[in-house]
């Protein structure tokens, strides 16, 4: 594991990694048409439509993030411990969210936080409060079978394996091999003895092993809008209306994939860093065409989030209305633009 944390979110290295280099140079000397709109403008245009108006200048990176989150890992080290640290360095954490250990510090003692002992140990996780609304709707039970079904860098496995008290199996699939290694050895600091890992493509999980696992997380790769900062060219240079659409395709198989994975009764999770509908009620709207019947979205509440329901229409399209159970996270400099679904398999 690496002496740096990262948070937990799915970032534009997914992308690099898994796109082939011609498309990517390609992607770089591309210049909008005439009469056509900047990425930027499309960009501002699109979160306009989508947040409210206080969350746009935190979604835009106008403004700089007022706190940075991060998750006491009890496997690692006992929670008191781990804060007696990060106050013996002079860091000031708060108590975010009590049942799941997060906490967050004033921005300016990120680095501090990022480089203190106790993080390098395993005993904190540093990564965004949106990330573990995802774990948290999962609740993971000790003695479950459990899949991460695209778990890279492993901050939620880190986070379930915690809630499940490293008791049951914990299944971890990642693609891309260098993002493997990373969760490999994220879970190795994090003294996680449950988790059995998978070099392998999620989206053939559920024809391998049908109706095998009790809760599956899906944090699918996205789009990664809730790191684009209108400022910096490199978080949204290979942003682009066509980029989501070919996210989305992906994104149905994999949550096509958990839906036939998952026991009748389990849960499924679905959740991603991106604000497009087409990567998140779309994808939930997909799935649930094609499980009529037997798939059912499950109402989920947050206390102390700044959240808004899912979208039932986008651009003149009827979206399933079921989708105004999922919940759309706004941004506001401690937690990031998130979009989470909980699904129920019924038969």
């Amino acid at each position: 594991m690496s002496a740096t944390p990262e948070r937990d979110q799915r970032s534009q290295e997914s992308f690099e990694a898994e796109r082939p280099a011609h498309t990517a140079r390609k992607l770089k000397r591309r210049r909008p048409a005439r009469g056509q709109l900047s990425t930027p403008v499309l960009l501002r245009e699109r979160f306009e439509r989508l947040l409210p108006p206080e969350a746009l200048p935190w979604a835009l990176g106008e403004r700089t993030p007022t706190r940075v989150g991060l998750r006491l890992h009890r496997l690692s080290s006992p929670p008191q411990e781990s804060l007696s640290s990060l106050e013996a360095l002079g860091l000031s954490p708060h108590l975010e969210r009590p049942q799941t250990d997060v906490y967050s510090l004033p921005w300016a003692e990120r680095e501090a936080l990022t480089h203190a002992p106790i993080t390098s140990e395993g005993g904190v996780y540093v990564m965004n409060p949106s990330s573990t609304l995802a774990v948290e709707a999962l609740a993971p039970q000790p003695g479950e079978e459990v899949l991460d079904l695209a778990a890279a860098p492993g901050g939620k496995s880190l986070m379930i394996a915690d809630m499940m008290c490293d008791e049951g199996r914990l299944a971890c699939v990642e693609p891309v091999k260098g993002r493997f290694f990373r969760l490999k050895d994220n879970l190795k600091r994090g003294r996680v003895n449950i988790a059995q890992l998978y070099l392998a493509d999620g989206c053939a999980v559920g024809r391998k092993v049908p109706a095998r696992f009790d809760r599956v997380m899906l944090d699918a790769p996205c789009s990664s809008e809730a790191r684009v900062r209108l400022n910096e060219p490199d978080t949204w240079a290979h942003w682009s209306p066509r980029k989501v659409k070919e996210t989305s395709r992906k994104q149905r198989k994999l949550l096509r994939s958990a839906l036939e994975s998952v026991k009748v009764g389990g849960r499924v999770v679905y959740s991603t860093c991106a604000l497009s509908p087409e990567e998140n009620e779309g994808t939930v709207t997909d799935v649930l065409k094609r499980f009529e019947g037997e798939v059912e979205v499950l109402p989920h509440h947050l206390e102390g989030v700044p959240s808004l329901p899912g979208l039932t229409e986008w651009e003149g399209q009827a979206l399933d209305p079921r989708c105004e159970r999922a919940l759309r996270v706004a941004p506001n400099g401690l937690y990031d633009a998130f979009f989470l679904c909980v699904l129920e398999r019924r038969s």
